[in-house]
């Protein structure tokens, strides 16, 4: 296989493709889709457009319940105005169906309007005869069927045909005929087969569950690119033009994305690496119409997410495709982001604007674009850092990011045996080396901890951080090091030990009370990142701590909610009470992943 066969192999059937809606159903390669809008009289307004996380009360709340990946099964409660539906959808022999339930109307009953539309600018034609819509391409044609009561509506705002339908009873759409209990048998059994996967999972199958629907309904068609990825949220989306890929966020995607779905994993970890800028490094974020974050990159993940999805898929093309942009992200850190003492330090770039867009303009080569760089955004360790013109770097040599370089260059080892690319190998494990010895340097044996260091004021930093335990990746930290970084910092429930964790921050930061993004709040990719760097350190009691913490963090508000958060809450472990915190946000399944990790390394 290759790349170019991977996407003509995953372009195709039915899916919520329409980053723009979850209730849009449409079929690649042809584009047809099947959008389903609601017309609610207690106002004047057509949601015509449903995804998940929605912030404002009056706006549609969605409860998205299991479903597959491959769209042969999904469920939904969706809540808007005085309506409450339920809407299921299965496919068998490549048709659509989907079954609309009634659960609550207003005063006066609601009407279901029913749009075909031909999206990304395929080729094909769309028409109404004799009330019937039809869908003609080159490949096949398309007719849409429903059983529901068909209206009379004129004032609907589309801009395509459609069909009216009242949502005063049970009701089915579908491209082939079919009554209402026969697509539920068909939903049936999809359901049974979904239930068998996500069971495989066995104690774990309530929070795979949880992480991978959410990876299904931010799973979409991204038509610059023709391919299909998993942004990590609709909403994120919508917001920037059609889709945004975050660098790290996307490999986190694929690495939980290889528990089941090789193909989902190979996409994401492809679509990110290619997104690597015109000086060779993988970009903070890829978006539409080639906007990217050309200043700034962000934690270098990527080498170990492609080399943990190829140990689930050993597929030797994959890393091939991936390896030669992985190498240059790799030597771009050493040459643009390292001191002349060995120190890696974040940065951000001067650059021409390919347009005007405020995201090339604004935090671009100054100390708050570094934080940017960092993936941390507004963390207190960054509070007070100076930033040098010069050289571009913040001033300050931060262990978290030592510590994942040291892994990606371990990483790329191991690809480069895999590979045969033996001359590369001693050029990697230079850099790794040098980068451990600066790295040692960091230790406060008064502290017990690998601290960052103000280059400015040649001080070591006492506002600590999970990312301070990555230094775990370094295999010259001792046993006594590690020993005295567990018992004094992580178990310590005045930092980061606790009901729920770990804080972004420790508890005893000045900074903690604010509570808000990575100022105190819990992150998965923190979790995650810190659980490896456990792991490689070979502490497999506070590895089972941890996971057992992450996992029942995840639950409680899935169950509850079915959400899967950004970020959470150190004081009641959710994420609906923060004031910043995306709800359906595809890296909070991280807490899953670490918990079947540990289970499988036990």
């Amino acid at each position: 296989m290759n790349y170019k066969i991977l996407k003509k192999n995953t372009n195709k059937g039915w899916n919520t493709w329409n980053t723009r809606s979850v209730l849009s159903y449409s079929h690649l390669p042809e584009g047809f889709t099947v959008n389903l809008c609601i017309k609610d009289y207690s106002s004047e307004h057509i949601l015509r457009e449903s995804l998940v996380g929605r912030e404002n009360k009056n706006d549609e709340q969605i409860f998205p319940g299991a479903r597959s990946y491959d769209g042969s099964c999904t469920q939904l409660n969706l809540k808007y105005k005085d309506l409450e539906i339920d809407v299921k959808t299965a496919t068998e022999n490549d048709e659509q169906y989907i079954m609309v339930t009634p659960l609550k109307i207003g005063i006066r009953t609601p009407v279901l309007i029913i749009e075909a539309c031909l999206l990304w600018g395929k080729e094909g034609s769309i028409s109404k005869k004799n009330g019937k819509i039809y869908g003609d391409f080159e490949s096949r044609r398309f007719e849409i069927f429903t059983t529901g009561n068909i209206t009379d509506i004129k004032h609907t705002a589309s801009l395509s045909p459609y069909i009216a339908v009242t949502l005063d009873k049970p009701l089915v759409i579908s491209t082939a005929p079919c009554t209402l209990s026969e697509v539920q048998e068909i939903y049936d059994k999809n359901k049974a087969l979904l239930n068998k996967a996500n069971g495989a999972f066995g104690k774990h199958a309530e929070s795979y569950t949880a992480m991978k629907t959410c990876l299904a309904w931010d799973t979409i068609y991204e038509p610059e690119h023709e391919r299909i990825c998993s942004p990590v949220s609709r909403i994120w989306n919508v917001e920037r033009g059609g889709y945004i890929l975050f660098d790290w966020d996307t490999y986190f995607a694929a690495i939980m994305e290889s528990l089941e779905n090789k193909e989902l994993a190979f996409l994401n970890a492809i679509a990110i690496t290619d997104e690597v800028t015109e000086k060779g490094f993988i970009p903070n974020f890829g978006s539409v119409f080639d906007l990217k974050s050309r200043d700034r990159s962000q934690p270098p993940v990527g080498s170990y997410a492609c080399l943990e999805v190829y140990k689930r898929w050993p597929e030797k093309w994959f890393l091939e495709k991936v390896y030669p942009n992985l190498l240059k992200w790799n030597r771009w850190f050493s040459e643009h982001r390292t001191t002349k003492e060995g120190y890696l330090c974040w940065g951000s770039d001067p650059f021409k604007p390919l347009s005007d867009r405020p995201e090339e303009k604004a935090c671009i080569g100054d100390v708050f674009g570094a934080a940017l760089e960092s993936g941390l955004d507004n963390s207190p360790m960054y509070d007070n850092a100076s930033f040098d013109e010069e050289t571009h770097l913040m001033q300050l040599a931060d262990v978290g990011l030592m510590g994942l370089y040291i892994m990606d260059c371990r990483s790329l080892i191991e690809i480069s045996r895999i590979l045969g690319n033996n001359e590369v190998i001693r050029e990697l494990e230079i850099r790794k080396e040098r980068t451990e010895k600066a790295l040692i340097t960091l230790w406060d044996e008064e502290f017990g901890l690998f601290l960052n260091k103000d280059l400015a004021k040649n001080e070591f930093s006492k506002r600590i951080s999970p990312t301070n335990f990555y230094a775990l990746q370094a295999d010259c930290v001792s046993e006594v090091q590690k020993r005295r970084m567990m018992d004094e910092h992580f178990y310590n429930t005045e930092e980061f030990w606790g009901e729920y964790v770990l804080p972004s921050v420790s508890r005893n930061d000045p900074a903690f009370p604010d509570h808000v993004y990575w100022r105190g709040c819990i992150w998965a990719p923190m979790n995650y990142l810190t659980y490896i760097s456990l792991k490689h350190a070979g502490l497999k009691k506070e590895c089972n701590d941890l996971a057992d913490k992450s996992e029942e963090l995840l639950l409680k508000e899935w169950r509850l909610k079915g959400h899967v958060h950004e970020n959470y809450s150190c004081y009641d472990g959710m994420g609906c009470s923060l004031k910043r915190s995306d709800k359906f946000y595809h890296w909070g399944g991280l807490l899953s992943y670490i918990a079947i990790d540990n289970e499988n390394n036990g």
